[in-house]
């Protein structure tokens, strides 16, 4: 074998073994971009779904693992800090409900004396506007403590079966008078069927008289109220609608938000106090349902209430 053959067959090994070489490099960074491109699916499912799961990469760089392993870390302080979290809201849920209670017993001493001094002085004007505030602030304190009991878990709701059908009857009854004094047009359709849902009459009840009277008030201008409801699939739907000025779109996403009060009109106005909707979402979501909202300002509003169906 002569000297030019020896170099040609080295020259060939390096060549194949530098292939060789770059090959694995390349297939080390396909591997590597896998695993990252991997790890960040991962880590996406887990922000979007607010879960508490951890990465689960496999891949033999170490430093990789070790990567991973810091990241799971960070994951275990999050959940951490959310769980801390949850718990301090809780507690300050269940602060303000005691807050609540606390304050609400004292005001009700205080109208018990008003009306004392009112029935000895009933002409005494100065004495009626005090005993109207009074009432206020004491029906505002009982929003605060429902909506705070609610939010802290402590409501106690008997769920059973209830025919919504005469609920929504005895409910418009109960403010016919006003919407006669109110010349509204009233346009009612109920299925000849009853229908019923799984729920807390009482909690139905408030959410109903709260959605009605929003219409009633924020409604006046178009002089019209319509009940409508209706049964699709595994769920109740129930549609309060009026046709006054209507809720901005800007403004429509945060019509639910606790004390979110707006100024003049009912476009810029949603809730006297900031409660009365917030809480009637709350019950509505803990009876398993909702509360939806569709409005086209000047043509008409429409607050759905939506309840779980109950077998017949």
């Amino acid at each position: 074998m002569n000297e030019g053959t020896i170099l040609f067959f080295l020259a060939g090994i390096l060549i194949v073994l530098a292939g060789v070489i770059l090959y694995r490099q390349m297939a080390l960074v396909r591997g590597i971009r896998k695993s990252l491109r991997q790890a960040a699916e991962n880590i996406s499912e887990i922000l979007a779904a607010d879960s508490d799961e951890k990465i689960m990469a496999f891949t033999d760089d170490k430093a990789l693992m070790e990567l991973y392993g810091q990241i799971n870390r960070l994951l275990l302080d999050r959940q951490k800090v959310k769980t801390d979290y949850k718990r301090q809201e809780i507690a300050s849920k269940k602060m303000l409900a005691n807050i609540s209670h606390d304050i609400k017993t004292p005001l009700t001493v205080i109208l018990g004396y008003l009306e004392i001094m009112r029935l000895n002085d009933p002409e005494d004007e100065q004495l009626k506007k005090v005993e109207a505030k009074a009432v206020q602030v004491v029906e505002l304190i009982n929003e605060f403590f429902t909506l705070a009991k609610l939010e802290a878990g402590d409501m106690n709701l008997e769920i059973t079966k209830i025919n919504v059908s005469e609920l929504c009857r005895e409910n418009v009854l109960g403010f016919y008078e006003l919407l006669l004094q109110k010349e509204f047009e009233v346009d009612i359709s109920l299925p000849e069927q009853n229908i019923f849902v799984q729920g807390d009459k009482e909690s139905i009840e408030r959410i109903l008289n709260n959605l009605l009277s929003n219409a009633i008030r924020y409604g006046s201008d178009g002089k019209y109220i319509g009940i409508f409801l209706r049964k699709e699939g595994s769920f109740v739907y129930l549609d309060v609608v009026d046709k006054g000025k209507g809720i901005e779109k800007d403004f429509a996403p945060r019509v639910f938000e606790r004390l979110y009060t707006m100024e003049d009109s009912r476009s810029r106005q949603i809730q006297g106090n900031g409660l009365g909707l917030t809480i009637a979402r709350n019950l509505a979501r803990q009876l398993g349902g909702d509360i939806l909202l569709e409005s086209a300002p000047g043509i008409k509003t429409v607050f759905t209430l939506k309840l779980k169906a109950a077998e017949y």
